[in-house]
């Protein structure tokens, strides 16, 4: 069979890379006497190498994440002591799969956002994990009007092929009761069996301007703090030295 059917053969198959490169490998093979096994193998491992790249590709565009933000241009020596003894640990994903939350506060301009979305970006790029980054206050709008037109339920449902959702600023704005609520009830729903990624610039002892009432607000905490990493960006603002970011602290 000549290289021309077996290209058309694998398209039909949906290898593309079977497809693409089965006559330069095939030409390979008959120049260093390879065996079917190792012509295979070579095709298999193209193949593979090229499903996972478009997938990381493809979870990068469906993550969000802001182009800028990655490990590559993160100031680690600036960033607190214990933050960075924990981000090789982070970086493994671990955390993930125990479903556990990463929780980071500091005044505004710590280097929080940037720290977040340079690990939610490695994770993807590294291991394949689908991530996705939103500041708070856009979540919220969708997930109210998606309760508005009684999806809420369909809304949450697409967001839990997310292994991990980076929650942005979360308290930055002064929300009504009715997005409380549906921010309450998209933690209530990964409690335990997802991760979610928060930075904020308040407190705990201030989140009750989140949920306005003190039972929501500890029962908002408790599930967030029950299995969570806890992080606090102190020192200098990162934003001194040079201009101030768009998209975040």
């Amino acid at each position: 069979m000549s290289g021309d059917s077996l290209e058309m053969l694998f398209r039909e198959f949906c290898l593309p890379t079977f497809a693409a490169r089965v006559s330069e490998l095939m030409q390979l093979a008959e120049a260093q006497n390879w065996g079917y096994r190792k012509l295979l193998l070579q095709l298999c491992e193209a193949e593979a190498a090229d499903r996972r790249e478009r997938r990381r590709q493809r979870l990068l565009k469906e993550s969000r994440l802001p182009a800028g933000k990655t490990l590559g241009n993160l100031e680690e020596g600036k960033l607190p002591a214990k933050v960075r003894r924990q981000l090789p640990t982070l970086l493994e994903g671990g955390f993930m799969d125990r479903a556990e939350n990463l929780l980071v506060f500091g005044l505004p301009g710590r280097g929080k956002t940037h720290f977040l979305c340079a690990l939610g970006r490695e994770l993807v790029l590294r291991q394949g994990r689908a991530i996705y980054f939103t500041p708070t206050f856009k979540l919220v709008q969708q997930l109210l009007a998606a309760k508005q037109e009684l999806k809420l339920d369909a809304a949450l449902k697409k967001l839990d092929r997310f292994e991990a959702i980076i929650l942005d600023d979360l308290g930055y704005v002064q929300q009504s009761r009715e997005e409380m609520e549906v921010l309450f009830t998209f933690l209530a729903d990964r409690y335990e069996r997802r991760s979610v990624l928060v930075s904020s610039n308040l407190v705990f002892s201030k989140w009750d301007q989140i949920f306005k009432d003190p039972m929501t607000t500890m029962a908002a905490v408790d599930r967030l703090v029950h299995h969570a990493i806890i992080l606090e960006f102190d020192g200098d603002s990162m934003r001194v030295q040079r201009p101030k970011e768009p998209g975040g602290s």
